[in-house]
């Protein structure tokens, strides 16, 4: 399969449009336009009952408590693991294209409801905001970069497509995106994916538009 966006480049930057937040030189960071990117594909392959859509942190940090900290920075080697920002299933075969926004436009504090048509997932931002009284709940859908401030590591964000041999996924009414990746196993006819970097880190963000 071929999968392209008119959004980004493979290997180029994420917009701040489509993050969480931005960078604000007044308050360090700002709410952003959490619009989910145009991305389209072809070259399906024969034999594809569904397709499988995810956006996922590679460089995630896996201790919470380093984050966004002014006292001291989060270093390059803090252990990393996968965040998911993003898991649409069911999308038929003969559909081309996620349009800009057509998932998502803007903030949704205590996150988005499920879809009624295609199976959307929960995101991390979930278990992110859970101690958060003004944020907690369950985020479906996505929602985008919002990498710590102080991470000295630039954050990749992959969207990976997935063929799939079935038609629907074997999973709960409520379900995570590692829950989804997990069911994928053993239905892949194909794949493709793009990365794009994003960091809200100021001296890190500089680098990426040069």
């Amino acid at each position: 399969m071929k999968l392209w966006s008119e959004t980004f480049r493979d290997g180029g930057l994420m917009p701040a449009d489509n993050a969480f937040a931005e960078i604000d030189p007044a308050s360090r960071v700002r709410l952003a336009g959490n619009r989910n990117p145009h991305l389209a594909w072809d070259e399906v392959p024969n034999g594809t009952e569904s397709l499988a859509l995810f956006c996922i942190d590679s460089d995630a940090p896996q201790d919470a408590s380093l984050a966004n900290r002014d006292d001291q920075a989060l270093p390059l080697t803090a252990p990393r693991g996968d965040f998911y920002h993003w898991s649409l299933l069911d999308l038929p075969p003969a559909m081309r294209v996620v349009a800009a926004g057509e998932f998502s436009s803007g903030i949704t504090p205590r996150g988005k409801a499920a879809g009624t048509v295609l199976r959307e997932g929960i995101n991390d931002y979930t278990g992110w905001f859970a101690g958060d009284p003004d944020m907690a709940g369950d985020y479906y859908g996505y929602d985008g970069p919002c990498p710590p401030w102080n991470d000295e590591r630039i954050h990749h964000y992959i969207f990976r497509l997935y063929a799939l041999d079935v038609p629907r996924l074997a999973l709960p009414e409520r379900f995570t995106g590692q829950q989804a990746h997990a069911a994928l196993y053993g239905h892949i006819l194909d794949e493709a994916q793009l990365v794009v970097a994003y960091s809200l880190n100021p001296e890190l963000a500089l680098t990426l538009k040069k």
